[in-house]
C-alpha cells in the first residue's frame, strides 16, 4: 500500500490504515459531496516511526508521565527518507496545476476516532493554512504527537481503549478560504430530536467556532420541511484568517447581523441532510463556505452522545419512559436479563387481558433500546383515563417524569384519542377478579394477622416452587426457569391490594384529621415487614457481632470467606447472612448480574464501614427511635381527629393501626420477584455448564449473553455461540460507560427534560421525600459497589435499588436524581429517619464531594455552600 492516498481511494474497510477522519472524507468524496481534495498519510507510516523511536517500550512500561515521554519521543524521532519523499511527491500533486504552492489543512485521523460511543473529536491536533513540503513534514510529526496529549491520554483511560492498539493516520487537504465556516450537527444535540439540524456559523476558518474562541450565529432547521426554525445572533467579535505564506491569525471583529443567509442555511441544512442520508446516522460535520459562495464539507463524524432511539413500527409520536430508570438501574441489562423481565411482563399483560403474541417479545409496551428496556406510555398519554391515572402513578413513583408528562398532554401531536373508559375498566375489573382484590381489601380490613400471613404463605410456596432436582436436564431447567418467570406475576401481586389498603387508610386518616399527609410522614418511619430494613438490620446485628478486619483490604477479605479463613464467629455469621439476602445484590432486576452470594466483596465493605460506626448513629437504636416517634406522630394525628369527635378518633386509630401494619409490605413483591430472578439465575448456569461441555460457550455465566429463545435452541441444537455472545460482551461493556442515559424519550429523538425549564436562580430542588434537615459532607456515588461513605456524610446518587440500601445506614441525608415520595429510596430514608430530597435533576453533576449540602427534606431543597 502507498503511504499516501487521495480520498477517492479510500473507503470505510481501511479504517485500520487511515482512521475515522480519512476514511469518512473518502466516503464522502465518492458520494460526490462537495470536499475539498487531499489525501492521507496511512498509520503504518506512524507505526514505522513509532517503532524505530521505541515507543512500544515506553506504552508497555506505563506510568505517570506516560504521555509526555511519547510526545518527546516522536518529535524528535527521524523521518524516513522514502517516507519523507513520498510525502513530498503527493503535496506536489496538490500543487500542480496551480502558481505556488498550495495551502493545506493538515489533521490528525486517529483509528480511535468516532467509535460507537466516543467520537474524540478535538483530542489530537490539526495545523491550518501550511504551505511547503518541510512544513507539512513537521506538521505531519507533530500530528503523530497529538495522540500523547494528557487530554488524549485520559480521554483513551476513561473509554477503556488501549495504548498499544491505536494508531493514527493524518489527513492532508487543500485550505478553503473561508469567508465563513462552522459547524453542523444533523440532529439536535441538546434536545436530541432528530431531523432538526443546528448550525454554528462565523466569518473566517471554522477553528474560531470549534474551539470556541467566538459566540457565533445559531440557526436551527427541521430537515424535512427546511424551515429555518431559530434564529440566534452571537457577537462573533474574533476571526481566525490564513496568513499569506502560512499560518493564521486571530483578529478582532465588529460584524453586524447574521453572516448566513436564510437561503444559505437552507442550503448547507440540505448538504447535512444529505451527509446523515450517505451515513444512515445523525453526523457532527465541519463546513465551510468560501468566495464564491460554495459550501465544502471538511470533516464529518458520527454524533456520539445521542441516545437510540426505540424501533417502532407505529405511526405517529411515541412517548417512552426509562424501565431501568424507573427500576433505579442506570447500567445496561444483560441480554438475558432483558428476556426474563420481558416475559415477566407478558405474564402480566395476560392477567390483564392483554397477552402478546410472543411472550418472548413480552408485554405491548415493553421495548428495548441501547441494552435498556422502555415502557411506551403513548396508549395512556392518548386516552382520557390514562391522562387522570397516569400522572397521579407517577407523582407516587417518578415525581419528575409526571412533570414531563402532563407538559407532553399539551403538544398536539399527542392528542386524545380513546375517550372511552371501558377498556380500561375491562382490564381492572379482569385484573381484580384473578388477584381476588376484593376478598385480600376485606382481609386487610378485618383480620390483619391473617392478611400478614398470606403474604408470608406466597414467600414459602414460592420457596418450594424454586427448587430443581439435581437430576433436572437442561431443557427442564429451562422449562422450568419460563414456568417461574412467565407465571408466578399474578400471584406476587396480590400483595399489593393490602398494601393498596394500607396507603388508603393513610389518606383517610389525613381526612379525618384535617392534617396534611405531608405532615404525617414521621408516621410511615420504621414500618414492621419491610424485607429491605430487615436485611439492613440484620446487617447490622452482624458487624455488632463480629470483629472482622483489622488492616486487611475487602480483596483479601473476600479472598478469605470464600476459602473459609475467616474466624469462625465471622464465617459462620456472613454464610448465614448470604444463606437469607445472598439472591440479593445491585442492579438486581437484572437476573444476569452477579448476587451477593457470587460475590460478598461489597457486603464485606459495607460490613468494614459499619464497624467505623459512632454508636449513636447505629440503625438498629435509630430504627427503634424512628419507631417511637411514628407512635408519637400517630397519637398527634388521632387526637386531631378525635377533637372533631370521638368516632373520628377511633376511625383514624383503626386507619393509621392498618398503614403501619402494611405500608413495609409495599418492598415484599419485587423481594419476591428478586427471589424468583436469582433463583432462576442459579439454574441457568447450570445450563451454562452444560453448553460449555458443547463447546458452545467459554464459561457458564456467558448464558446470560443469550437471551430465552436463543438458549432454547442452543440446549436443542447446541452451536459455537462464543463469538455472538463476545460481541454481546463488548457492546455491553460500552453501554455500560455511556454517561447519561434519559428518563424519557420521544420517538423523534427529542428528551422532554431537555426541553424543561431550569429551576431560577439556579436553585437545587426536588420532591419532598424524608423530612428533617441536614448539613453534612456530600459524597457523590455513581455505583455502589465499593463505594466508600463516611458516617453522616450526604449520599448523592442517580437512582437506588435494594442494593444500596446497606448504604443509608451511615448516610446522614439523601440526595437522588430519581424518583418521588414513594419510590424505594424515599421509602428507606423516611424509614431510617434520613432527610432525603428526590427527583432532582442533574444532582450528581451540580454538586461534588466534598462539598457542604445542606437537605431540607421536606421543603424538598438542597443548598449548596
Amino acid at each position: 500500500m502507498n503511504a499516501a492516498l487521495e480520498f477517492s481511494e479510500i473507503h470505510a474497510g481501511m479504517l485500520a490504515e487511515v482512521g475515522g477522519k480519512a476514511a469518512n472524507l473518502g466516503e464522502l468524496t465518492r458520494a460526490g459531496l462537495p470536499v475539498p481534495p487531499g489525501w492521507a498519510l496511512t498509520t503504518d507510516a506512524y507505526h514505522q516511526v513509532a517503532e524505530a523511536a521505541g515507543l512500544p517500550e515506553v506504552i508497555a512500561a506505563g506510568g505517570p508521565g506516560l504521555a509526555a515521554k511519547a510526545r518527546e519521543l516522536l518529535l524528535g524521532a527521524d523521518m524516513p527518507a522514502g517516507l519523507a519523499e513520498d510525502v513530498s511527491k503527493a503535496y506536489a500533486a496538490l500543487s500542480a496545476d496551480a502558481p505556488a504552492a498550495v495551502p493545506v489543512a493538515v489533521r490528525s485521523s486517529a483509528t480511535a476516532e468516532d467509535l460507537p460511543f466516543a467520537s474524540f473529536a478535538g483530542q489530537q491536533d490539526t495545523f491550518l493554512n501550511v504551505v511547503g513540503a518541510d512544513e507539512v513534514l513537521d506538521a505531519v510529526r507533530r500530528c503523530w504527537a497529538s495522540l500523547w496529549t494528557d487530554r488524549a491520554v485520559a480521554y483513551r483511560e476513561s473509554n477503556g481503549i488501549d495504548h498499544a492498539a491505536v494508531r493514527i493516520a493524518v489527513v492532508v487537504q487543500v485550505m478553503v478560504e473561508a469567508e465563513v465556516a462552522g459547524v453542523m450537527f444533523t440532529a439536535n444535540p441538546i434536545t436530541g430530536r432528530r431531523r432538526e439540524a443546528v448550525i454554528d456559523a462565523s466569518p473566517g476558518l471554522g477553528e474560531a467556532v470549534v474551539s470556541g474562541a467566538v459566540n457565533p450565529d445559531r440557526f436551527v432547521v427541521d430537515l424535512a420541511t427546511s424551515r429555518v426554525l431559530d434564529r440566534h445572533e452571537g457577537d462573533k467579535t474574533v476571526a481566525i484568517r490564513s496568513l499569506p505564506g502560512g499560518g493564521t491569525e486571530r483578529v478582532e471583529t465588529e460584524a453586524g447581523g447574521f453572516c448566513l443567509t436564510d437561503a444559505q442555511v437552507r442550503e448547507l441544512a440540505a448538504l447535512g441532510s444529505r451527509v446523515e442520508d450517505h451515513y444512515g446516522a445523525p453526523q457532527d460535520t465541519e463546513w465551510a463556505l468560501d468566495a464564491a459562495g460554495t459550501f465544502w464539507l471538511t470533516q464529518a463524524r458520527p454524533i456520539t452522545t445521542l441516545y437510540p432511539v426505540p424501533a417502532t413500527t407505529r405511526e405517529g409520536l411515541r412517548v417512552y419512559l426509562s424501565f431501568n430508570v424507573a427500576q433505579g438501574v442506570m447500567g445496561p441489562l444483560t441480554p438475558m436479563g432483558a428476556s426474563a423481565i420481558k416475559l415477566v411482563s407478558a405474564g402480566a399483560g395476560r392477567l390483564i387481558g392483554f397477552p402478546p403474541k410472543d411472550p418472548y417479545a413480552g408485554a405491548p409496551p415493553i421495548t428495548e433500546s441501547g441494552q435498556r428496556l422502555w415502557l411506551d406510555l403513548t396508549t395512556a398519554i392518548r386516552s382520557t383515563v390514562g391522562r387522570a391515572v397516569l400522572p397521579r402513578v407517577l407523582s407516587v413513583g417518578e415525581a419528575r417524569s409526571e412533570v414531563l408528562v402532563r407538559a407532553l398532554m399539551d403538544d398536539p401531536r399527542l392528542s386524545v384519542t380513546q375517550r372511552s373508559r371501558r377498556p380500561f375498566l375491562r382490564a381492572i375489573g379482569r385484573l381484580a377478579r384473578t388477584i381476588h382484590a376484593p376478598r385480600r381489601v376485606r382481609q386487610a380490613l378485618t383480620r390483619p394477622d391473617g392478611a400478614l400471613a398470606y403474604t408470608r404463605r406466597i414467600g414459602e410456596e414460592l420457596a418450594v416452587k424454586l427448587r430443581v432436582p439435581d437430576t433436572a436436564t437442561p431443557l427442564q431447567r429451562l422449562d422450568h426457569a419460563e414456568r417461574l418467570l412467565g407465571g408466578t406475576f399474578p400471584v406476587i401481586i396480590s400483595i399489593m391490594p393490602i398494601v393498596v389498603t394500607g396507603y388508603g387508610l393513610f389518606g383517610l386518616a389525613a381526612k379525618l384529621s384535617g392534617i396534611p399527609i405531608r405532615d404525617m410522614q414521621d408516621i410511615l418511619r420504621s414500618v414492621p415487614s419491610n424485607p429491605t430494613t430487615e436485611m439492613d438490620l440484620e446487617l447490622w446485628k452482624l458487624a455488632t457481632r463480629i470483629e472482622l478486619f483489622g488492616e486487611a483490604s475487602v480483596a483479601e477479605l473476600t479472598r478469605r470467606f470464600q476459602a473459609g479463613e475467616l474466624p469462625p464467629r465471622a464465617q459462620r455469621g456472613l454464610t448465614d447472612f448470604l444463606a437469607a439476602y445472598g439472591h440479593r445484590g445491585v442492579a438486581e432486576i437484572d437476573l444476569g448480574v452477579k448476587r451477593w452470594s457470587d460475590d460478598p466483596s461489597h457486603i464485606i465493605g459495607v460490613l468494614a464501614n459499619y464497624l467505623r460506626m459512632d454508636d449513636r448513629l447505629a440503625p438498629d437504636a435509630l430504627f427503634a427511635r424512628g419507631a417511637r416517634e411514628a407512635e408519637a406522630a400517630v397519637s398527634r394525628v388521632v387526637a386531631a381527629a378525635a377533637r372533631k369527635g370521638r368516632l373520628r378518633g377511633s376511625l383514624t386509630r383503626f386507619a393509621l393501626d392498618r398503614t403501619r401494619r402494611y405500608a413495609g409490605l409495599r418492598e415484599l413483591p419485587k423481594y419476591y420477584i428478586v427471589e424468583i430472578f436469582a433463583g432462576v439465575r442459579r439454574s441457568l448456569r447450570v445450563v451454562g455448564d452444560h453448553l460449555v461441555l458443547a463447546g458452545a460457550l467459554d464459561t457458564a455465566d456467558d448464558v446470560f449473553f443469550l437471551d430465552l429463545r436463543e438458549l432454547r435452541e442452543a440446549v436443542t441444537k447446541p452451536t459455537d455461540l462464543r463469538a455472538l455472545v463476545a460481541g454481546r460482551q463488548e457492546t455491553y461493556e460500552r453501554e455500560k460507560r455511556r454517561r447519561h442515559v434519559p428518563r424519557m424519550l420521544l420517538s423523534d429523538g427529542t428528551e422532554p427534560e431537555a426541553l424543561a425549564t431550569a429551576a431560577a436562580d439556579g436553585a437545587i430542588t426536588g420532591s419532598p421525600a424524608s423530612a428533617g434537615v441536614v448539613t453534612g459532607r456530600a459524597r457523590v456515588v455513581l455505583d455502589p459497589v465499593g463505594a466508600h461513605l463516611e458516617p453522616g456524610e450526604i449520599l448523592v446518587c442517580p437512582s437506588t435499588d435494594p442494593g444500596w440500601t446497606p448504604l443509608f445506614l451511615t448516610a446522614g441525608g439523601l440526595v437522588m436524581e430519581m424518583g418521588g415520595a414513594m419510590s424505594h429510596g424515599a421509602v428507606v430514608a423516611r424509614e431510617y429517619g434520613i432527610p432525603a430530597v428526590v427527583g432532582v435533576a442533574h444532582a450528581t453533576e451540580k454538586i461534588t464531594t466534598g462539598q457542604t449540602v445542606t437537605v431540607d427534606g421536606a421543603a424538598g431543597t438542597v443548598a449548596t455552600e
